[in-house]
């Protein structure tokens, strides 16, 4: 951690939903004026999409088990060596994974590939990253420890398997059958490293459908936020969170332990800025202060 050049992670799987969580940190920013240096999980991953289509078939073929949610399919060395670098400094270095057409006009790669590393803008006010790993620790790694602010993003698991499936058949054509595959062979990994995360986050934003999602791979569609509730929880005890201010601001939400609101799931972009608003404030003033403190 670090006062003078902090960093904001959103944590969780694919399909979890951390989009979401992206899209109210970018009206935060806009809103503050904060200027974040972006940085996508997606690329630490340590293989394009065609090398890691490669290596997982010869991992299958000699019984070894390779996936995005571990450390094989990753840099979490490289991952660790920016937040330690950005906390320290205020500087480091990325790369693009590139999914689509519309990001290979802007990067200026085919889709499916990972741009060269380039140095991440100089004079920001932090660091913002979105993915599978913003609080990943392993026996050789710790990347939690550098995050000031670590959200994770975590449907409960039926829900996130639906979002999953639906994804992957929508978006990249893959069959029901082969979705399931690659959730069953991930199982380990996202049991050691995704998984764990969320013990060490500062919040938790869980979605919890009100629909029956007993069999998520018969599912015809995503449950709606409608048709869902938010159980937000805080973490860290240090944090100060107003709650009675954001009962009387979410209407219909409800306490339901100490440090856990309910939201309703139409609400829950509306929740998401009101907590984390006066959060990345915080964050910014105590910045300026260390700045201010080391002229």
């Amino acid at each position: 951690m670090s006062e003078k050049h902090p960093i904001i992670a959103i944590t969780g799987s694919s399909g979890a939903g951390t989009t979401y969580a992206k899209r109210a940190f970018e009206h935060i920013f806009n809103e503050l004026g904060v200027r974040a240096a972006i940085v996508e999980g997606d690329s630490f991953h340590r293989y394009d999409r065609y090398q890691m289509q490669k290596a997982v078939e010869e991992a299958e073929a000699e019984g070894r088990r390779l996936t995005h949610f571990g450390p094989e399919g990753n840099l979490f060395d490289e991952l660790e060596a920016l937040f330690r670098e950005y906390a320290e400094k205020g500087t480091g270095r990325r790369r693009w994974y590139v999914h689509n057409e519309e990001e290979a006009a802007v990067r200026g790669v085919p889709p499916g590939h990972i741009t060269d590393w380039e140095p991440l803008e100089p004079d920001t006010d932090l660091l913002f990253y979105e993915g599978l790993h913003g609080g990943v620790v392993t026996g050789t790694v710790n990347v939690a420890r550098y995050v000031d602010l670590l959200i994770g993003v975590v449907p409960i698991i039926n829900l996130e398997w639906i979002q999953k499936i639906h994804r992957d058949k929508e978006i990249r054509g893959y069959s029901v059958e082969a979705a399931t595959h690659m959730i069953l062979s991930r199982m380990h990994d996202y049991v050691h490293y995704i998984t764990p995360q969320f013990s060490l986050t500062d919040i938790n934003f869980q979605r919890v459908p009100t629909v029956d999602t007993s069999n998520p791979f018969a599912a015809t569609e995503i449950p709606s936020n409608d048709q869902s509730y938010y159980v937000v929880r805080i973490n860290n005890r240090k944090l100060e969170v107003d709650f009675p201010y954001l009962l009387s601001m979410l209407h219909d939400s409800f306490m339901s332990a100490a440090d856990t609101i309910v939201v309703p799931g139409g609400k829950h972009m509306l929740a998401m800025e009101l907590i984390l608003t006066s959060m990345v404030e915080s964050l910014i003033a105590r910045r300026d202060a260390a700045r201010l403190g080391e002229g």
